[in-house]
């Protein structure tokens, strides 16, 4: 088991080289971005990535505050599907309430690993490997949709 301090450091090393791996990958629209804090541009819309001692996972979360919007987003969401899957070549789960770390509930269209950890350094290219195709089609996706969601906010 690891320390607190131990724990943070590891997980920060852990972003800094997947950041540095993805500097030089420009976005979709040919753009530099910074993967590791992908900015959707569209208020309460993230591109979420976090690994712990036992899983992976990278999702599109949507945080509005009134219920009818995030789900109205959603439903938007829901009407990209076809094009969302076959841009990522994968299903992922689609969740129209869910509850976030803090309690909160937000919509969810997700898809994880288990049996990583990122404090087994070993399993950092595993990790990477399973986050860089992922967001990269999500950037790819959002670009193709985006202003659908800015108009729709």
């Amino acid at each position: 088991m690891y320390s607190k301090e131990e724990s943070a450091r590891l997980r920060q090393q852990f972003w800094i080289s997947f950041g540095q791996y993805m500097k030089p990958v420009p976005s979709a629209s040919g753009s530099t971005v910074n993967w590791t804090n992908y900015k959707t541009g569209v208020k309460n819309i993230f591109f979420k990535m976090d690994v712990d001692g036992k899983k992976a996972f990278i999702s599109i979360q949507l945080s509005h505050p009134d219920t009818g919007i995030r789900h109205l987003i959603f439903e938007q969401f829901e009407e990209f599907k076809l094009m969302f899957t076959n841009t990522l070549n994968e299903d992922w789960d689609w969740i129209k309430d869910s509850t976030d770390d803090f309690g909160k509930t937000v919509s969810l269209i997700s898809t994880s690993i288990s049996g990583v950890s990122i404090f087994n350094q070993q399993h950092w290219p595993e990790l990477i490997s399973f986050f860089k195709p992922r967001i990269m089609a999500l950037d790819e996706f959002w670009d193709n949709v985006k202003p659908v969601f800015e108009d729709l906010v």
